[in-house]
């Protein structure tokens, strides 16, 4: 059950709180968001809460990517092999993966202009909205979080640092991606192999088209993780403070400016 009722008297909300976690809509770099897009298709959805639309692109790009042999032509690109990689390319793939790739950078670069325009005309309007919800399943309430600790549990294991901030959606979803590419890729063998000191069976045994998942995902967690922990914070002062002043805060209370002594 939640403290606040919805009567949909709004006809725009700032953050939606729920036992999956809470939803908000701030001010956001087109630029940055269309660069994760670019980054892993997906990933700029994620970032805008567009969890339908981001599963469908981050689940099309790992199915081409890897039908296509897109990340095994990056590996020799990367290493001067250019004719190995145009040959070990399959276009019969590669050609439905380059549109969706682009839009998915256009979309979620165009959504997030309208969201910031959103975000304006909500911020306006100030109309409250639920700050705590209690289910059977979970307990989510608007609180602070330190953005570090949310980046450096994400740096250890992807999804644990949105765990911290109680994005549950996003969590579940990125841990589940993490222990696939890590067993799809041998990444955790090639690691211990490599304690053990045996660096070219290491070498050897990974899998190049899954283990280059890993930049990504690895940077978006954290990336994420931080970025909603502060601005999850900004939400609760903004709540806190419009909470005190309605409740609290007298009608006759006005703040005088000071004036300058000439």
């Amino acid at each position: 059950m939640d403290n606040y009722t919805n009567k949909n008297s709004a006809r725009r909300y700032r953050a939606h709180v729920s036992i999956f976690g809470t939803t908000q809509i701030h001010l956001r770099n087109p630029y940055i968001v269309a660069w994760w897009s670019a980054a892993f298709p997906g990933f700029g959805h994620l970032l805008l809460a567009k969890y339908i639309r981001g599963f469908v692109l981050f689940i099309w790009e790992v199915l081409v990517n890897i039908k296509a042999k897109v990340n095994l032509a990056m590996m020799y690109s990367f290493q001067g092999e250019i004719n190995m990689a145009k040959d070990i390319l399959d276009t019969r793939w590669l050609l439905i993966y380059i549109p969706v790739y682009i839009f998915g950078i256009w979309d979620s670069y165009r959504t997030t202009i309208d969201l910031n325009k959103v975000y304006i005309l909500a911020e306006r309007e100030e109309h409250p909205f639920c700050s705590f919800s209690i289910g059977a399943l979970e307990i989510n309430y608007l609180d602070r979080r330190e953005p570090t600790m949310a980046l450096i549990w994400s740096l250890f294991v992807p999804g644990l640092g949105q765990l911290y901030i109680h994005r549950i959606i996003t969590a579940f979803y990125v841990v589940i991606w993490t222990v696939i590419f890590f067993y799809f890729s041998r990444g955790l063998e090639a690691v211990s192999l490599l304690f053990l000191g045996e660096i070219r069976q290491a070498t050897a045994i990974i899998k190049p088209e899954w283990f280059l998942f890993f930049p990504s995902i690895y940077g978006f967690a954290a990336y994420d993780a931080y970025v909603s922990s502060v601005e999850n914070n900004k939400l609760y002062d903004k709540e806190q403070r419009s909470f005190l002043k309605k409740n609290y805060q007298s009608p006759s209370f006005k703040i005088l400016k000071k004036q300058k002594v000439n």
